[in-house]
């Protein structure tokens, strides 16, 4: 039993309608795409974080002298 109930058989079969409605050059560049997307979300995100690291200490720092001294 595969993936909720789906056989491996039911896959291979879905799998191969799908290469012959949309074929294997459209699959490739569709594939390629998706892949560049992901990419390019991920080199977004490690710049994201990485501008935030180093705004976060500043943050920090204002947010600690504002506390009274105990």
């Amino acid at each position: 039993m595969g993936l909720g109930g789906i056989s491996i058989w039911q896959l291979l079969i879905i799998l191969a309608i799908i290469v012959m409605v949309f074929g294997t050059s459209r699959l490739r560049n569709l594939g390629g795409d998706l892949g560049s997307a992901i990419k390019g979300f991920r080199n977004s995100m490690s710049k994201d974080e990485s501008d935030s690291g180093e705004s976060n200490p500043a943050s920090r720092e204002e947010s600690d002298s504002d506390k009274p001294a105990t």
